[in-house]
């Protein structure tokens, strides 16, 4: 196994305040850092900004703000995003700063000379994407995903030799030295790059820009392609082009695994590889593609304007409830309908009525038995199923193993009936079962870490009193509303 262990989510772009589509991914990748550290490995977890882009610039001209104090203002609400959610990054980068510019220059420079050229281009860009779109992809003459019109560019930029690592990707793939996943997206990549990989452009007109961007090196009247800039935070955010050490988290040693959503694999599992290639850096070992939430089977986007605030949904629910319905009600891979009402259904069905329901037993039973504290090996025994649902990144799939164990502890004191014995004052007869019960809970809740850690350490803590006293209601039910 190795030792250390980097997650990162993608960063988006701050045309907007974060819309819970974002709390999936980084819901998904804490959950990933967790249950690494869980494993014994040295973790780091990394988030941040993509802040360059042009439909940043264009969506501060809307509101009649400088583009600088919009993107802070924005950044803000993501940074401020993680602790809602209980999620703690050991990094958190925007691509203004000065040090992610320095790593970014210092990454072109790196490329090999002849993979970067100058050429006129014309092609339909999609301001919403920040990429070039075929007109064949087009529905209706509009973006798929953005449901406008792209524009049509002309322009002379500078491109990437893409053509020349198509070999080498696909080996990287279908070898799976570097690992997507799920296997349906897996045979996407590979037949999109089997299709024959084009040159892209790495660069924009900063006119065009409006100024905004990172010059590329020694020619100030480009940008850096905003997507370009983007996949370098994996580096910068480790020190690249500023400090020494990067390479602590980016080596052939570290599992490095990106989280990210489906509309964005050709960035990470084909540009990125290449790119870091010419530039004779290590490629990520796990691009791990999330499926988009919906609502009424529509893409929650902050372009569609039907977003819902992650942050009301855990002042309404709770962090944990949030986070649980998200990792469990809404598949690992493909789209998911999200809904406050469907969320209040699994919280109180899992949380209210399984665990909690779970906990407030066993302690109780406990209390009137006299069972003093429960000592629980310091790693113990995960349940069938949970560690090979997480290689596999299955995320519901693991709750699932342990929802599991839920039931049966619950169904096993349903027919041992230990309230019998404790009404005929024989209290010793049950503590048989209780030692076999509490060892099970004690899994569950070690395991449950990655998910919901509050709940997780507090029933450790509740487990480790001498003695164990009734629970007050670890998920109280939510009550409906009609």
């Amino acid at each position: 196994m190795t030792r250390k262990c980097y997650v990162t989510t993608t960063i988006p772009y701050v045309n907007a305040k974060p819309h819970v589509g974002f709390a999936l991914e980084l819901v998904q990748a804490d959950a990933l850092a967790r249950y690494h550290r869980l494993l014994g490995r040295d973790v780091r977890l990394q988030t941040g900004t993509d802040e360059n882009a042009l439909k940043n610039v264009l969506a501060a001209s809307e509101r009649g703000v400088a583009t600088q104090h919009f993107v802070d203002d924005n950044a803000r609400a993501f940074r401020d995003l993680c602790p809602a959610l209980g999620v703690a990054p050991d990094e958190f980068v925007r691509t203004t700063e000065p040090r992610h510019r320095r790593a970014v220059e210092r990454f072109w420079q790196r490329l090999r000379a002849d993979d970067i050229y100058r050429k006129k281009y014309t092609g339909l860009y999609c301001v919403g994407c920040e990429d070039f779109v075929l007109e064949r992809d087009l529905v209706d003459g509009c973006c798929v995903d953005h449901g406008k019109p792209p524009v049509r560019v002309d322009e002379e930029n500078y491109f990437f030799r893409l053509s020349t690592y198509q070999s080498q990707v696909e080996d990287l793939i279908r070898s799976d030295r570097l690992r997507i996943v799920p296997q349906t997206r897996r045979n996407e990549v590979l037949a999109f790059v089997r299709q024959g990989l084009q040159d892209i452009s790495v660069s924009r007109l900063a006119a065009r820009a409006g100024g905004w961007g990172i010059p590329v090196p020694g020619d100030p009247s480009q940008v850096i392609y905003v997507w370009i800039d983007a996949l370098i935070n994996y580096v910068s955010g480790l020190g690249f082009g500023t400090s020494d050490g990067w390479d602590e988290y980016w080596n052939d040693d570290t599992l490095k695994i990106h989280v990210m959503g489906k509309n964005v694999w050709k960035f990470h599992a084909v540009y990125w590889p290449a790119l870091l290639l010419s530039a004779g850096l290590p490629v990520p070992d796990v691009v791990a593609v999330h499926g988009f939430l919906t609502q009424n089977g529509q893409k929650i986007s902050k372009t569609l304007g039907n977003t819902i605030d992650p942050v009301d949904c855990v002042r309404e629910f709770g962090l944990e409830a949030v986070r649980y319905y998200l990792l469990r009600a809404i598949p690992s891979f493909d789209d998911g309908d999200f809904s406050t009402e469907r969320l209040k259904g699994v919280y109180n069905a899992d949380l209210a009525n399984g665990l909690g329901n779970l906990v407030s037993r066993l302690t109780t039973l406990c209390s009137r038995a006299g069972f003093c504290c429960y000592v629980g090996a310091a790693s113990p025994a995960a349940p069938e199923g949970y560690h090979e649902a997480w290689s596999r990144y299955e995320y519901d799939g693991a709750l699932a193993a342990l929802w599991k164990l839920i039931t049966v502890v619950n169904q096993e004191i349903d027919r041992a009936a230990p309230w019998a014995a404790l009404k005929a004052k024989d209290p010793g007869s049950v503590h048989g079962h209780l030692e076999r019960w509490l060892g099970v809970l004690h899994s569950i809740a070690y395991w449950l870490a990655p998910f919901v850690p509050r709940a997780s350490q507090t029933i450790l803590e509740m487990l480790a009193r001498d003695p164990i006293v009734p629970s007050a209601p670890l998920f109280p039910r939510l009550v409906y509303l009609q």
